[in-house]
């Protein structure tokens, strides 16, 4: 049975603390909430938020123990959180999204795995762990074929295009084993999901925002994306259908591939991230309810929010030295500036964000 919805004044733990659990610690702030964030790093973006934190290690059980005891719910702002720390967790508090969801979601193998299963169109994918593999993944998605890490990739991270077999042995001597293969997607382009469904099983998707990328990292989310009405509503029910698949509690974030060819559009989901999400950020001032206030209210046993839209919208990420414009940007009489307060700027690291924003 779910327990009881949090009152104001309750607390709600977050695992990490970089600039989602931010975001996070400050949406619960709003709705009365204080936020307790765990988290290695001393200086942690999310800390300076937070009613309190705890810096310590994600496999000190000590700590995890204190941790849990003084909080009233658990959730995380990113999937690499050890499953002896998430299942630690949900012994002592309710942790959502819970352990399942965060097993399947971190490990790219066991996630396609339950896509495939659930009757999810995806990419053909394969296992590749030695050099024997490398003849039957190839058989089993083509190339040229994308080459990644099961685990730990982002932003481009973990992962590499193939086009021969000698370019997959070059990828095992780089990444060592614990690798999938997967099959080409003439994507026309990526478009995200975000999806949010509540303790009671009510769900609901933001308007589906078209995602671009410079140098892997994603640089700028269009919403509405340019797409037919018919593959929007398809991408969102996708969404649904995967949430309530995995019974999932929260913000999830899909990516998926749109593909055009003679039959029309089609969607193929490419990965899920089992958190708010990058191209969610334009929610924040441009949808009724933010992504980050729902995935408070729904870990919190709330009703969610409306996912409206309320205008048109671009978010762009700042990444590096781009965050110095920010006087120029708040200029801007259209533009929202939200800054994470890093105190580096360093190449490929996101700053922050931008929200620009135009009249329905």
């Amino acid at each position: 049975m779910s327990p009881a919805p949090l009152a104001p004044g309750a607390v709600i733990g977050i695992l990490g603390g970089g600039q989602l659990g931010r975001m996070i610690a400050l949406a619960a702030a709003r709705l009365g909430f204080d936020c307790h964030v765990y988290c290695p790093e001393p200086d942690s973006p999310a800390f300076r938020v937070a009613a309190r934190h705890t810096v310590a290690a994600y496999d000190d059980v000590e700590a995890l123990a204190a941790f849990a005891a003084d909080v009233d719910v658990v959730t995380y702002e990113f999937e690499n959180v050890p499953a002896e720390t998430a299942h630690l967790i949900a012994a002592r508090r309710p942790l959502y999204p819970d352990a399942r969801a965060l097993a399947i979601t971190q490990d790219r193998l066991a996630e396609k795995t339950f896509l495939s299963e659930t009757g999810i169109a995806v990419a053909p994918f394969a296992t590749v762990d030695t050099a024997a593999d490398i003849e039957a993944a190839i058989a089993g998605t083509g190339l040229p074929a994308i080459i990644k890490t099961r685990r730990f990739g982002y932003d481009g991270k973990g992962q590499a295009r193939v086009e021969t077999a000698g370019d997959i042995a070059q990828a095992l001597k780089r990444f060592g084993g614990n690798l999938i293969l997967e099959g080409f997607v003439p994507f026309a382009m990526e478009v995200s999901a975000i999806v949010v469904r509540g303790r009671d099983g009510m769900a609901d998707v933001y308007d589906i925002g078209e995602n671009r990328h410079a140098n892997h990292i994603l640089d700028e989310t269009i919403v509405p994306a340019p797409i037919d009405p018919a593959t929007a509503e398809a991408a969102r029910e996708l969404g649904l259908s995967i949430a309530r698949a995995l019974d999932y509690i929260g913000v999830l974030g899909v990516e998926m591939f749109l593909v055009r060819d003679k039959d029309g559009e089609r969607i193929v989901v490419n990965e899920l991230a089992p958190r708010v999400h990058n191209s969610g950020h334009w929610t924040e001032d441009a949808a009724l309810t933010s992504q980050f206030e729902n995935h408070v209210r729904a870990i919190a046993g709330w009703p969610i929010g409306s996912t409206e839209r309320l205008a048109g919208v671009t978010m762009k990420n700042l990444i590096g030295e781009e965050a110095n414009d920010a006087l120029s940007i708040v200029a801007d009489p259209q533009a929202r500036l939200h800054l994470y307060g890093k105190r580096e700027a360093r190449p490929g690291r996101k700053m922050g964000h931008v929200n620009r924003l135009t009249r329905l």
